[in-house]
């Protein structure tokens, strides 16, 4: 009895101690000194797991609250704002790309090795309000292009740009134990949960977007994701043959897409995900190159404000679309979870999962899939996961200024004053994608891409010269802090 008093004595002080540190130490390094305190008695046996969980608890909405209270004497804000997010991240990068093809001697391409280093930069801030109502935006680096916030490390050191990546607001009208609804309007973040053969990762389109969540049960809930993006606001339609104009609204390109997700826990081992998604691209043709010099009465749209990334996709001699851009896409995967795995801490997950596109918009090479495995998940401390990805996507299964923009082959013949030679990314391509990630910290993260590709039909748009060395190397090794 004795004994057991002096334990409950101990530990009285102990918590005595830790919570007088808390109150003591400076809020910059309050929450990591006290952790890591509370991390050793527990580990002694001093504290129990559940004393130990609940004191760092304590901790962080202690050092929470005073980091409010002191914003909130700095900056005055609404009574209506509630809380306040930062956050961001850095990515260092390691850059190569490589081909077996000797280039055009004609046309002076030089097909030798490209190394870049890299970086980019993001951060953003979120602010929650009364009645569900948030407000976010976020800066990237780069060079303002739609599908990358990469920066090349170049030119002497010169200052580089900051970007707006995303600028929303986002409303959640219905949000109980069985429904969610919310609508977002803005610059945003990619709303349909799609792989990078439909939306390249860094794309954020404008518009306006609708998602919502249905719990059928605590195993199975429904998923939808609708939007309506505009591509551009095009400039008024013009022909050699006439100098009249009509106003552009009317022929803004824009897309629309709706996604149905139906996801699943079948046993605490199992989980599933099944899903249909349908896109649609209007007024193509607003979505042209802008060539000049065209026969009188060709029409020709002045919007060379769309950036031309990617290629693949079938042009008439104008530079407009040849075909309409509809495609149906169905995804599927499940995951099964090991309780344990080699060199991992925790349960394993394995995830094989695929994709299928069809666009009937377009009269042939108009599919695309990929399917894959990925084994473990990174992202906390020691863990890791590794993946591999077969890809196959058809010149016309989709609008090539969409997709992944890191997925290259190797041009060496221009089709068209408008195309672009070198090492190039959008559809018509196929092949392979390995990729490890490594969590160093929870905040640090070291990736290993490699893509392996070559061209489905290389004599798209190029005629019978074609592209007989086609193939691709795409390496990158990354390191990510995120904050």
């Amino acid at each position: 009895m004795k004994k057991l008093k002096k334990q409950n004595h101990a530990k009285v002080a102990l918590f005595a101690g830790a919570t007088a540190l808390m109150a003591l130490t400076p809020n910059i390094h309050a929450q990591s000194s006290v952790d890591a305190l509370l991390n050793k008695l527990e580990q002694k046996g001093i504290l129990t797991v559940d004393e130990a969980k609940a004191l760092k608890t304590e901790n962080q909405q202690s050092s929470t609250n005073d980091f409010n209270k002191a914003f909130n004497s700095k900056f005055q804000m609404p009574d209506w704002i509630t809380g306040y997010k930062l956050y961001g991240d850095l990515r260092g990068r390691f850059d190569e790309q490589t081909t077996d093809n000797p280039g055009n001697k004609t046309t002076g391409l030089s097909a030798e090795n490209q190394i870049r280093l890299r970086y980019r930069l993001r951060v953003g801030l979120l602010v929650t309000m009364l009645d569900d109502l948030q407000v976010g935006f976020s800066l990237g680096s780069g060079t303002g292009g739609a599908l990358s916030s990469n920066q090349t490390l170049q030119d002497n050191g010169t200052k580089k740009a900051i970007w707006i990546d995303t600028a929303f607001g986002k409303w959640t009208p219905l949000n109980d134990s069985v429904w969610m609804l919310a609508a977002t309007i803005g610059k945003m973040n990619q709303p349909f949960q799609a792989s990078y053969m439909v939306f390249d990762p860094d794309y954020t389109p404008e518009g306006a977007a609708l998602q919502g969540t249905y719990k059928i049960n605590d195993n199975h809930s429904i998923g939808f994701n609708t939007a309506a993006f505009v591509l551009d606001n095009v400039a008024p339609a013009s022909s050699s043959s006439s100098t009249s104009a009509t106003t552009g609204s009317t022929r803004d390109p824009w897309m629309y897409g709706g996604q149905v997700i139906w996801n699943a826990n079948w046993t605490s081992r199992i989980a599933s995900s099944l899903g249909f998604a349908a896109y649609n691209i209007v007024n193509k043709d607003g979505l042209g190159l802008g060539q000049t010099g065209l026969p009188p009465g060709t029409p020709n749209y002045n919007n060379g404000g769309v950036p031309n990334n990617n290629q693949g996709n079938t042009r008439a001699s104008n530079g407009n679309l040849l075909y309409w851009y509809n495609p149906i896409v169905a995804s599927a995967s499940v995951t099964y979870t090991l309780d344990s795995f080699p060199l991992y801490k925790g349960k394993f997950p394995i995830k094989p999962a695929g994709e299928f596109m069809y666009n009937p918009g377009a009269p042939s090479n108009n599919e695309g899939y990929w399917v894959g495995i990925t084994l473990g998940k990174s992202g906390k401390k020691g863990l890791w996961d590794v993946s591999y990805r077969y890809q196959y996507l058809e010149a016309d299964a989709w609008y090539d200024e969409l997709v992944d923009d890191d997925n290259v082959a190797f041009y060496a013949n221009k089709s068209t004053a408008l195309a672009k030679n070198g090492w190039v990314s959008g559809t018509n391509i196929k092949g392979h994608l390995v990729k490890f990630n490594y969590s160093l910290t929870d905040a640090l993260t070291f990736s290993f891409t490699a893509y392996m590709n070559e061209l489905i039909n290389p004599n798209q748009n190029i005629g019978t010269t074609g592209e007989p060395k086609n193939n691709a190397m795409h390496v990158m090794a990354d390191l990510m802090w995120k904050f």
